[in-house]
């Protein structure tokens, strides 16, 4: 069905855990579609600023965390916008001729962008005529803004029906979407034995299990803590903490940890976050595309904290209109409602019904055959039109 050599690049960014993990999740998957398929995954941000690229992330991690009301602010004005900004746009003539060098060497068949900004490096290439390879954005919330949007864009693979339904509002056609789900690894699509995992990991079999995790950079609050030492539990339960690569923050959870009456297991970034997430009973966290993908495709009700003006609220919206979440607004709604949550298992049942109704099986799986299935019919069409 599609060419004897399949290469497969995929651009992706760490300006957010999510666009890595969604590019590792269609590595592995087009691997096991194609086992001699040559997929090769690109950090865009390092191949246009290899210089920069680290003190920017820096920047971004400090910015987000500390002005999200600027981030927020930012987002909203650019939501809408039919051309890129000015900024946008000089930050990616920088980087077209690293990317143009890139795609002559590799010659790949299709490129697939989980990264915005490499996106819309793909369509500036395109526009010039310096390339006509399929070219595919996966969008890596369940949400629309222009960042995302470009001209020459093949194929638009999104989360839900909510992102075709957002995307046809601002002009693009049906036929240039494909509703996969958001990409998870196929590791989520397993099914696990709660007790089996509890015992690998030395958590007691029977007591509530809340996992909290705060992102690939661990953007977790005072409020976690607070959580830790409330007095609404009436029993004791069991937290794990997952922090990322923020280290320091899991030092001073895990001193904090020896005072609480709940057992605490506090650990950094994990490969296996597929096991951890499939022991736990509800989840908090934030609100991310690919965090929250994972937690639907396993089917585990999640407890939304704080999300960060922009896309996660976007994605918050979605989830708490499926049923499949909650939200709390601050650090003493986070205690009442999680509280709540563990007394009433009928109520985390049907959030867990709810996840599970909305859910993608095998995203990943779907995504990979839309991205070879575009790439063919693309080369047919060149074929044709040379014939």
């Amino acid at each position: 069905m599609y060419q004897a050599k399949t290469k497969v690049l995929i651009l992706s960014g760490d300006l957010g855990d999510g666009h890595q993990q969604a590019a590792n999740a269609l590595m592995e998957t087009a691997k096991l579609v194609q086992p001699d398929a040559e997929v090769t995954i690109i950090n865009f941000m390092e191949l246009a600023h290899p210089y920069l690229h680290t003190f920017g992330r820096y920047l971004f991690v400090k910015g987000v965390k500390n002005f999200p009301s600027v981030y927020g602010y930012l987002y909203r004005k650019t939501r809408h916008s039919d051309t890129p900004s000015s900024v946008l746009k000089t930050f990616n003539l920088f980087s077209v001729g690293r990317l143009f060098k890139l795609l002559e060497e590799l010659q790949p068949t299709v490129v697939a962008s989980t990264f915005p900004l490499a996106a819309y490096a793909m369509s500036l290439l395109k526009s010039k005529g310096l390339t006509a390879v399929p070219t595919v954005t996966v969008i890596t919330d369940h949400t629309d803004h222009s960042y995302w949007v470009h001209p020459h864009t093949d194929q638009y693979i999104v989360g839900s029906e909510h992102v075709r339904t957002r995307l046809n509002r601002i002009g693009i056609m049906d036929s240039l979407i494909s509703v996969t789900g958001i990409p998870v690894r196929p590791s989520f699509n397993q099914t696990y034995e709660r007790e089996n995992l509890r015992e690998k990991y030395d958590l007691h079999p029977f007591l509530p299990t809340v996992l909290i995790m705060g992102g690939g950079y661990g953007i977790i609050d005072k409020g976690i803590s607070s959580l830790l030492k409330s007095d609404k539990f009436t029993e004791q339960m069991q937290f794990i903490i997952v922090c990322g690569r923020n280290d320091k923050l899991r030092q001073q959870l895990i001193a904090e940890a020896e005072h609480s009456k709940h057992r605490i297991v506090v650990t950094g970034f994990v490969d296996h976050i597929y096991e951890i997430m499939a022991l736990a009973d509800l989840i908090i966290t934030k609100p991310g595309g690919l965090t929250t993908s994972e937690a639907l495709t396993l089917g585990i009700p999640m407890l939304l904290y704080k999300p960060l003006a922009g896309q996660e609220q976007d994605n918050a919206a979605f989830l708490l209109e499926a049923g499949a979440a909650m939200q709390a607004v601050d650090a003493v709604d986070l205690q009442i409602k999680c509280s709540e949550l563990i007394r009433q298992p009928k109520l985390l049942f049907m959030m867990k019904q709810n996840a599970k109704r909305i859910r993608s099986v095998n995203s990943a799986y779907q995504a990979v055959e839309v991205m070879l299935q575009t790439a063919q019919m693309l080369t047919d069409q060149m074929e044709y039109s040379h014939a």
